[in-house]
């Protein structure tokens, strides 16, 4: 592995067993494994664990962004559209994602997620 990717994956597992989603252990039978239930783990813990706050500005809520004049109702849109994708994002769990017949919402992320790639 490269030194470069090594480090980047080292800070995310350090992140999520920080937010108590993984666990570690050292050692030739070490490794990481899920600290509870795959199907208690929303992607939303997942992405906050490792991003923080979902959809930010310089580390600010876009909700929380004032616009001048005519612009100024688009902090009401950036805050229902965070809502939203925080909303999508904790109604899908890691277990959903390994499903043989994922629900919904996990089914059309997955199938954008194909799509983009």
């Amino acid at each position: 592995m490269r030194g470069r990717t090594r480090r980047f994956l080292k800070a995310v597992l350090r992140d999520l067993r920080r937010a108590e989603l993984v666990r570690g252990q050292r050692g030739c039978e070490g490794g990481y494994w899920l600290s509870r239930d795959a199907a208690s783990i929303s992607l939303a813990a997942v992405v906050a664990a490792v991003d923080g706050r979902l959809m930010t500005v310089h580390g600010e809520s876009l909700g929380d962004q004032r616009y001048p004049g005519p612009a100024a109702r688009l902090s009401e849109l950036w805050a229902g559209l965070q809502k939203r994708f925080e909303d999508i994002l904790d109604g899908v769990t890691l277990a959903d994602l390994l499903a043989d017949d994922p629900p919904e919402p996990a089914v059309s992320l997955l199938r954008d997620a194909a799509l983009s790639a």
